[in-house]
């Protein structure tokens, strides 16, 4: 959530931040938004800090150059058995087989590329519930930077052993006591490290775009446009750069978020004009999408180019990750699956529509993957 994955919680200040335990690292196995006027953004009273700057549908561009060759550009997948399901023409973009098995290796390295070599040294630092440690971890690996990530105890065991295969140094904390960001700053002052953001970063936000580009150039080479696309959100990162690249090639298309019930902040934020508060921590079983609130930036940008969104109860979650594994023989996590949840749910009518379902991870425990399809 991601936990936009990553979704990992934001706790209150902890008080026994220090109680966190390492797991040593194993052997590695355009101007204006989206072409849009500036006009089209909320109130200045809604705009994040002045030092931040929001991304552009320019900087999705740069980052697809900088990904070039090293991040996979994922298919568009169909299946009759969807369009009769939803009464659309349903593409599923399987960010699932992405390196790393989702989206966020795209954002970590186009971060981690552009930091000066000079400061590569001193390494990156990290918090997740494991979709953006995998990222950060793959990509530190491949630029030759030594990363720390922060993660819960509880994430899924399969995260954290690929997280340390990929030779970054896990360090786990109790989610219902600490405070992620805290321990993850502690950190990255201490060895001078670059914090990365699982979300509200301009540079991971680009980066995310970079699926929403290669799904308008998919479409556009069958002379299609999506009149739908929806994404799954958390810190709603992958929303934003998403939109950013559709808007700016195909302006018609409407984007919605999908979200697990009780944590679909965006979706009631999206109604009432500012970032909401999830009062929940944990109970889902889409363990990459529990984020508290949208983030700054992400908000910002997906509160001008989206502005709607469908929650999914965990049982229409499992009924789409069971689908695609039945159906389309993927293997999808909970997570992942919310966007397809809520086209087979009719909870985004897609009827008589072109319509993207973002498919963002495949990261799943095996014994939950195995009571969801069994």
């Amino acid at each position: 959530m991601g936990k936009e994955d990553d979704g990992d919680c934001t706790l209150s200040p902890p008080r026994h931040v220090h109680r966190y335990r390492r797991i040593e690292p194993q052997t590695a196995v355009t101007a204006g938004l989206a072409g849009w006027a500036w006009a089209a953004l909320p109130s200045l009273a809604m705009q994040p800090s002045p030092e931040r700057t929001l991304p552009t549908a320019a900087d999705v561009d740069a980052a697809a150059r900088r990904l070039s060759g090293i991040a996979l550009h994922t298919p568009l997948i169909t299946s009759p058995a969807l369009d009769v399901r939803t009464g659309g023409r349903v593409f599923l973009k399987a960010e699932t087989l992405q390196r790393t098995g989702s989206f966020k290796f795209r954002g970590a390295y186009n971060k981690l590329s552009s930091i000066p070599q000079a400061q590569r040294a001193s390494g990156v630092v990290a918090f997740s519930s494991g979709n953006h440690a995998q990222g950060v971890a793959a990509a530190a690996a491949l630029l030759g930077m030594p990363a720390v990530i922060v993660m819960p105890a509880d994430a899924p065991r399969p995260k954290r052993e690929r997280t340390a295969a990929f030779g970054a140094e896990v360090v786990l904390y109790d989610r219902a006591r600490e405070d992620r960001q805290a321990i993850a700053r502690d950190i990255a002052e201490k060895r001078h490290a670059a914090l990365v953001p699982p979300y509200d970063d301009p540079l991971v936000i680009a980066g995310q775009g970079t699926a929403g580009r290669e799904i308008v150039e998919d479409l556009s080479a069958q002379g299609l446009t999506a009149d739908v696309v929806a994404v799954t959100a958390s810190g709603g990162g992958l929303t934003a750069g998403i939109a950013l690249a559709v808007k700016a090639r195909m302006p018609q298309a409407r984007l919605f978020t999908a979200e697990p019930e009780g944590f679909d902040d965006h979706a009631r934020s999206f109604k009432s004009g500012q970032r909401e508060k999830n009062a929940a921590l944990t109970g889902t079983i889409c363990d990459a999408l529990m984020a508290q609130t949208p983030g700054e930036l992400t908000f910002a940008i997906n509160r001008a180019l989206v502005g709607a969104g469908a929650a999914v109860s965990d049982e229409e979650v499992a009924a789409a990750v069971a689908f695609a594994f039945r159906e389309l023989k993927l293997v999808v996590e909970p997570g992942g699956a919310a966007a397809l949840a809520a086209l087979l749910s009719g909870k985004i009518d897609v009827k008589g529509k072109i319509a993207v379902a973002v498919l963002s991870g495949g990261n799943v425990d095996p014994e939950l993957f195995y009571r969801l399809v069994a």
